[in-house]
This record gives structure tokens, sequence and C-alpha cells, in this order.
């Protein structure tokens, strides 16, 4: 037995009780969000938006492995969730990089659209607008709005011993933005490179161009209900993938009448 003020016990207090451990078997780097000095518990939405301009404070090399699981091991990047709760006391992050990295792919995007396409003048900007504001902010505000009003309202499970647990909106937002960074690869960039062959008008390019946008939508149902169905709380989350059905029947038909979307 190892006296006060030996070696063995020191060595044993050497490590700070406060340092973060990496889980056997984690496979995303560990992202410390209580490293942030200028962060309460709980991220109003006046300090995440003002988050956005400092970049020392946001953790882009955590984002980047994100969005490289997204789409080889989706599961791991909800992984963290739980831990997020029980250490922010909330279940969305607060770190907007995903959202800034997003934008910015999707700025590139649009200038890489204008060139391929010679659009100039104010139809670049109005390719941008298309993309950032329409595409991924206004259609996520929309489907982030009726999932989270639908999960609160429907899918919860009421205890009778618990305290009831409700899902903020920016989980809801950040669920979108996990489903739109596959679909963005897919409908974005691996349809901006086969551009030369979608533009023709034939039953093979109708085939294929729609199967990227099925595709892509599937998979974008597939991670929104992922990411529902961690939450401990709600229930019968499957009827996110509900709309897969009708989305795979409409690009057969799409397809027979060669409608290319």
């Amino acid at each position: 037995r190892a006296r006060r003020g030996s070696p063995a016990l020191r060595g044993r207090c050497a490590r700070p009780a406060c340092a973060p451990r990496r889980r056997e078997g984690a496979m995303l780097p560990i992202h410390v969000e209580n490293e942030r000095p200028s962060f309460a518990a709980c991220t109003s939405y006046s300090e995440y938006f003002r988050r956005m301009v400092h970049y020392a404070q946001m953790d882009m090399s955590y984002t980047f492995a994100q969005m490289i699981y997204l789409c080889i091991a989706p599961r791991k990047v909800y992984q963290l969730t739980s831990y997020r709760k029980q250490t922010k006391n909330q279940w969305a992050r607060d770190d907007p990089a995903f959202v800034v990295v997003l934008v910015f792919f999707l700025t590139i995007a649009a200038f890489s659209y204008s060139i391929a396409l010679e659009v100039s003048g104010s139809g670049i900007f109005r390719i941008l607008f298309q993309f950032v504001a329409v595409h991924f902010l206004l259609h996520g505000v929309v489907l982030a709005s009726c999932a989270w009003f639908v999960s609160n309202k429907y899918l919860r499970t009421h205890s009778f011993h618990g305290v009831e647990q409700r899902m903020e909106w920016m989980y809801a937002f950040d669920i979108h933005c996990n489903s739109f960074f596959p679909l963005f690869l897919v409908l974005y960039v691996v349809h901006y490179f086969l551009l030369p062959f979608l533009v023709r008008e034939t039953v093979t390019a109708a085939l294929i161009g729609n199967a990227l946008y099925a595709g892509a939508l599937c998979y974008y149902l597939f991670i929104t209900s992922l990411g529902y169905s961690m939450l401990p709380f709600l229930e019968r989350t499957e009827i996110f993938l509900y709309p897969m059905v009708p989305i795979c029947l409409l690009v057969v038909v799409l397809t027979v009448f060669r409608v290319n979307l």
C-alpha cells in the first residue's frame, strides 16, 4: 500500500481529474466543448452566430472527421450525442464549424457551376443564393421545423416516473446539416463532373441523373432517421424513412418518360 506522498501515489495523481479520455473503440477525435472559454453550459443563438466569425473557436478537425464518417459510418457521428447532453445539457452541438464549412463548400460549388454553365454577372449571385439560401438554409429550416414539431408532439414517450424531455430545434437543424453533406457530395460534386453526360436527352442520362437524386435523397432520410433514433425519449423514428418509397416510384416514372432531374 503506497504511503501519502510516495512516488507511486504522485504518479497516479499526476493526471488531471478533468482530462478527457478516449473511450475504447472510439474512432472520432475527442471534441472537448467545455474548453471554449466564452461559452456557458447552454449556447444561445447570439453566441452561436458570434462564434461563426471566430475561426479559433471552431473545431475544424472534428468537423472534417464528422463529414468523413457521415459517408462511411454515420452512426459514429451520433455516438457523442449522449455525451454532449451529459456535459452541456443540450443535444445540439454548439460549434458552428459544420455550418460554416458547408456554406463554404456550397459557395465553391456555385462558382463552379457558374463557370460550367457559362453564367456571368448577376447570374453567379443568383446561383449562389439558390445553393446557400434556398437549398441549404431555407429547406433546412422548413424540414428541421417540421421534424422538430412532429418529434416533440407525436414521437415522444411519456414517462410517469422520469422527467419528460424535449428536443431542441437546433438539434433538428444539426440532423439536417449532417444529412445534407452526403447529399451535397452526390448532387453538387458528382453531378457536376457528370454534367457533360447528364445534359444529353437520352434514357441512360435520365436514368443515371434520376438515380443520383434518388440515392442522395434516400441517404438523407436514412441519416435523418438515425439522428432522431439516437434520442432515448423518441419512438417510431422509422417514419422518417417512409418517403423513400414515393421517391423511388417517382424516379422510375420520370425515367420512363425521359425526364431528367
